[in-house]
């Protein structure tokens, strides 16, 4: 194992033929289940989060072609048409809830001229892990992290672990940073907060070389047919820029 494909996806559900704008918020629903399927005929095996996790530190392997599904902000349309698609294909995934907002809508689009969309509720959140899905933090209340004072990152990041901790009855290990706004700061507070994993915006796999608080992924958008899917898993390359790393003399993935 040198690289694991970790997909990001926000919305799945039935959208307008073409959104005018933000794209990668959407995926529709046809267009993920045919993804879904092409993952398992092409012989792509899904992993939990927490498997790839062990795999980049060294801990565990996993065979060639594994992806990781990831969603981000927790929306109900998660419950209702993501999760029936993964269950009957057995596949693993993380949802980011956004801690403060459970049961409300994603209020922060309102600034980008984009529809809001309801969150899930606490029952929802905890339906969704009886699943067997994972529930990662979002932070409280899905700020671009890298605007805000240190404290104030501090407690987005603490406070969101905690109080979905109290929901679930279990440990939230997993962190998704908005918008992938994150600096030193923002990797920082995550260590201290006690998360395993934080996953970023910047697009490419992820290797045994990252450090495993900066994780990048690959964004499924509305118009990613399971074809480009398809060529998506096979690039090999990164997005150009600058990989925030910490100094822990742990190694390359700092853990």
């Amino acid at each position: 194992m040198s690289r694991i494909h970790i997909l990001m996806y926000h919305r799945v559900g039935d959208f307008p033929q073409r959104m005018p704008s933000h794209r990668a918020q959407y995926c529709d629903l046809p267009r993920f289940k045919a993804q879904m399927s092409m993952l398992r005929q092409l012989g792509y095996n899904v992993v939990s989060l927490d498997a790839a996790v062990a795999a980049l530190r060294g801990e565990a392997r996993l065979p060639s072609r594994s992806v990781v599904l990831t969603f981000d902000d927790g929306y109900v349309d998660f419950l209702e048409h993501a999760a029936p698609v993964l269950l009957a294909h057995g596949y693993p995934a993380t949802v980011y809830a956004v801690a403060g907002l459970l049961g409300q809508a994603n209020a922060w689009v309102a600034s980008e001229g984009l529809t809001q969309a309801p969150l899930m509720n606490v029952a929802q959140l905890r339906e969704v892990h009886a699943m067997g899905f994972s529930i990662g933090s979002h932070t409280v209340t899905h700020p671009r992290l890298i605007t805000l004072e240190t404290p104030r990152i501090v407690e987005e990041l603490g406070a969101s672990k905690r109080m979905l901790e109290d929901v679930l009855g279990g440990c939230v290990e997993h962190l998704c940073y908005p918008y992938g706004s994150h600096d030193i700061r923002a990797v920082e507070a995550a260590s201290a907060a006690g998360y395993v994993s934080g996953t970023t915006c910047q697009w490419g796999p992820a290797t045994p070389a990252d450090d495993l608080l900066t994780l990048p992924r690959k964004a499924v958008s509305q118009g990613t047919t399971a074809f480009r899917l398809f060529w998506m898993l096979l690039a090999r390359n990164r997005a150009r820029g600058q990989a925030i790393r910490r100094d822990t003399g742990a190694g390359p993935t700092g853990r």
